[in-house]
């Protein structure tokens, strides 16, 4: 009996051994002569990632076996929805443009050590990231973000995934001008009286404030105005997304029916045509005179000018360890601990991806207020089922001054928009402490505008009581 213990002893330290062996030859680093994109694509793919990150994923044996396929359905469900990485894997195949959101996404997971689960790791041993893994994807993604922004950011700060406002951008002079006069001129809309200020007025932080929107004859809008401040670092315009530019979003407004309800732009030119002077002033500018094209390359180029430069989380960026306090700082890391810069990322802290509303918790069932065609999101574009209540990230600068706050402005105040975000978006349940602090992070991100500190002139009072009356 003491003969077999021992040998079944012996038997188990050989087994033991042989998957070792196996182990590290499946869990192989890959080799140092490959260029550095094309190590992290071999890591990547032996990890498997696109089992559960793709919108074609190669179903293991066991996904048709009765409980173990319902519980990887599951799971390959719950990876598309939170991140389609199949974009991402195509282009470290060339060396190509990865965005910002992507390398904050992939960084947060490998530095928490999230993925592959141990459930697909024990199966399949040569997915799992050891250290000497990690070390080469976090190394990847530190360069690719370094090169990806020039700001020029000291070498504690290079890393970040939140960078700082230009200083400055490089601007037509005179086509922001006639750019500014046109923003702020309601003879774009159909009764001359709602202009693009209406509703984005400069000294409200570029919003107006109100839940919804009004328009000609005081009709309301279907979702909340974003600020035009800072959204020349958006990668598309409106919470959908169908505008892909400045100005594609500028020839918007004018001929929707409800916000300035203008029949075509033709008939906005013919008006403005009629004033001599203002045509005059156009015609020098621009050669061809008043064309749409030109209408919204004009008021492109001014909209280009509304960055707000110099808020203090710049200033630490740029190295000015004084310009937070200690709550502030440990805003920002809570801010990251609880994934909110994989995706609110980049100068203006969002604007580079569409993003699910609810990732972590049903946000729609939870609000107790019927569905509308707004709360499609990117759906109303693509009419693909994935992108049902996907909205373009909104940027966080100056967000103390851009309340009320979500596409459907149904949060009055920060710290309200700030627990929601945890428990819908992050799945935490952030305390008071945790709130404030993260608040007051944000706080930091109002900046300057033409030298001076943005504030926002509206009383919250005057405008609820407006919005109440409706």
């Amino acid at each position: 009996m003491k003969k077999l213990v021992r040998w079944g002893a012996v038997l188990l330290l050989v087994a033991a051994a042989a998957m070792v062996v196996v182990y590290r030859a499946v869990n192989r680093v890959p080799s140092a002569d490959l260029p550095q994109y094309e190590q992290v694509y071999k890591i990547f793919e032996d990890g498997g990632c696109l089992s559960c990150h793709s919108d074609d994923p190669e179903l293991p044996f066991y996904a048709k076996l009765p409980v173990a396929g319902k519980i990887v359905m599951a799971d390959i469900d719950s990876g598309y929805r939170a991140y389609d990485m199949k974009p991402f894997m195509d282009a470290l195949k060339v060396d190509g443009q990865f965005s910002s959101v992507d390398l904050a996404k992939i960084e947060k997971v490998v530095l928490d050590d999230r993925m592959p689960m141990p459930k697909y790791y024990l199966v399949h041993w040569g997915s799992s990231l050891t250290s000497a893994k990690r070390e080469i994807v976090l190394d990847w993604i530190r360069n690719e973000r370094i090169a990806m922004y020039s700001d020029g950011l000291p070498e504690s700060r290079a890393a970040e995934p939140v960078r700082p406002v230009e200083l400055a951008t490089d601007i037509d002079a005179a086509k922001a001008a006639l750019g500014f006069a046109l923003f702020h001129d309601p003879r774009l809309s159909v009764d001359n009286t709602v202009s693009c200020a209406t509703c984005h007025a400069l000294e409200t932080a570029g919003v107006d404030n109100h839940q919804y929107s009004h328009g000609v004859n005081d009709q309301l809008g279907g979702v909340n105005a974003p600020t035009v401040y800072n959204a020349v670092y958006n990668f598309v315009q409106f919470w959908d997304g169908r505008a892909k530019t400045l100005a594609d979003q500028a020839a918007g407004p004018p001929l929707n029916p409800v916000e300035m309800a203008s029949e075509s732009f033709d008939q906005i030119i013919a008006k403005l045509a009629s004033d001599k002077d203002f045509a005059k002033a156009f015609k020098a500018v621009y050669p061809d005179g008043l064309t749409e094209a030109n209408i919204t390359n004009a008021i492109e180029e001014f909209e280009r000018t509304l960055i707000t430069p110099n808020a203090r989380f710049d200033k630490w960026l740029r190295g000015d360890d004084s310009a937070l306090t200690a709550d502030e700082l440990t805003g920002y890391e809570l801010f990251k601990k609880y994934d909110c810069a994989t995706c609110h990322v980049g100068p203006n802290l969002g604007g580079q991806s569409y993003e699910l509303m609810g990732l972590r918790r049903h946000y729609f069932a939870d609000r107790g207020l019927e569905l509308t065609h707004e709360d499609n999101g990117r759906y109303k574009e693509t009419q693909i089922e994935r992108d049902r209540h996907r909205f373009k990230v909104p940027g966080l600068r100056n967000v103390e001054h851009t309340w009320p706050y979500y596409h459907d402005g149904t949060r009055e105040t920060l710290e309200e928009a700030v627990r929601d975000m945890g428990i819908y978006q992050s799945g935490v349940e952030l305390n008071e402490t945790e709130v404030d602090q993260i608040t007051a992070f944000l706080k930091t991100l109002t900046g300057e505008y033409q030298g001076k500190l943005l504030t926002n002139d509206t009383s919250r009072d005057v405008i609820h009581d407006h919005d109440h009356d409706h």
